[in-house]
């Protein structure tokens, strides 16, 4: 059948799904933002998106959803010039309802099935507003605010044929008269790729080479920010390097901004949080990597003797996964999100959020015995195994939901 995928950052969710359904013998074409240079296996068109200037004092809470929707009409215009130029009409539409890019497909292509991967849906309360206050202002305004943010993703869902979500606490975002409409399977981790290996080795900055066994610390984010705990996590640390002399911390993610608001002042997230720690680090020890490609990425949880995960009440990362299954002993927050996936010393440990006394403790303890949490370590490998290895149980689910929408033979 004819699948249309639509991401404005493609391939995105769709890495390995788009690729698995074209070699099952399916015509997978994507859509994509103009400026999206992301390589792909899988044909590629573009459309064009000028995002206007939009005055906050007159659109008010409307303004994210004018935002959204500007992008959904421009994607529809692009689509029904592909039918009326091409006489393209796919069979099944799958696409991220972020941006507003599947708002009005269902107008181009009334006779198509549009799937949603329904990531998260704002809520004034009980996810991620007012978590934090230091950074989150927990009051009505800001309630009113991020209930408004959720006027095109309710849209989009309603108009879909099904939803897709990763995660069950993620599904839990939506209404309830939206939730019944999502499946959960999450998008699989490779656990073929990212396993234990003893020969494994990671080389830091300076030039060393850390390997299984030696005392590492590892934290992976996309970017850092409060919204991943960066900021709770480099505060715990001078206790952290004080308590152990021999740990080595390997910090990887860039300094923009994924999720929340950026900082006031010219400084971006990383050096504002780590200026307020600076003097009590031993920065020889601290090694702040960037982005790295993925290979790297692996190694260096393949050679992590503990690795902290935190994330607000929020879209849970897929790196925490990966971490577990290579064996990681994950330190994670004790949100939600978290907590579906972590069972506190079971298949990791768990820590409150905010307290960064906490998490020096725990982190302390799991680096200096690294023995007694053998088992948890195993644990967490397994529990990859079982949820989320991507070949083996979550992509037949993913091609299952996306080709029993198609056309019935």
């Amino acid at each position: 059948m004819k699948i249309l995928f639509v991401h404005q950052n493609f391939p995105g969710q769709f890495l390995y799904l788009a690729p698995e359904l074209k070699k099952r013998g399916h015509d997978c074409v994507a859509l994509t933002d103009f400026v999206n240079t992301r390589a792909s296996e899988i044909p590629v068109l573009k459309y064009k998106h000028e995002a206007q200037v939009i005055d906050p004092a007159v659109a008010r809470l409307g303004r994210n959803y004018i935002q959204m929707s500007d992008r959904g009409v421009t994607v529809a215009r692009a689509c029904l010039q592909l039918r009326q130029t091409k006489g393209y009409v796919p069979d099944v539409i799958f696409g991220h309802s972020g941006w507003g890019e599947t708002l009005f497909l269902k107008e181009v292509w009334p006779e198509a099935k549009l799937l949603i991967y329904a990531e998260f849906y704002y809520r004034g309360r009980g996810a991620d507003v007012g978590f934090d206050p230091e950074f989150s202002n927990p009051s009505f305004d800001q309630v009113m605010i991020a209930q408004g943010r959720a006027g095109h993703l309710g849209q989009a869902l309603l108009h879909a044929d099904a939803g897709l979500s990763p995660t069950e606490w993620q599904a839990s975002t939506y209404p309830p008269s939206l939730r019944r409409m999502i499946e959960v399977i999450h998008d699989g981790v490779n656990t073929d790729t990212m396993r234990p290996d003893i020969a494994a080795r990671f080389t830091l900055p300076d030039g060393r080479v850390v390997k299984p066994g030696d005392e590492v610390l590892t934290f992976v984010n996309r970017n850092l920010e409060p919204y991943r705990g960066y900021h709770i996590f480099m505060r715990a640390l001078p206790a952290v390097l004080a308590a152990r002399p021999d740990a080595q911390v390997v910090i990887v993610g860039g300094d923009e901004v994924s999720y929340g608001g950026t900082p006031k002042g010219e400084k971006g997230w990383k050096e504002l949080i780590l200026s307020e720690v600076r003097d009590t680090l031993d920065l020889g020890r601290v090694h702040f990597m960037g982005k790295v490609p993925y290979e790297d990425f692996t190694a260096l949880m393949q050679v992590s003797r503990v690795h902290a995960y935190l994330t607000y009440p929020f879209v849970l990362s897929w790196s925490m996964i990966e971490a577990m299954s290579a064996g990681c002993h994950v330190v994670g927050s004790r949100t939600a999100p978290v907590e579906e996936v972590i069972k506190d010393g079971v298949n990791g440990s768990l820590v409150d959020f905010l307290d960064v006394a906490g998490w020096s403790a725990k982190l302390i303890e799991a680096l200096a015995d690294p023995a007694k949490f053998v088992p948890m370590r195993q644990a967490a490998r397994q529990t990859a195994l079982d949820r989320y290895d991507m070949h083996r149980y979550c992509m037949p689910k993913m091609v299952a939901f996306v080709e029993g929408h198609g056309p019935k033979k």
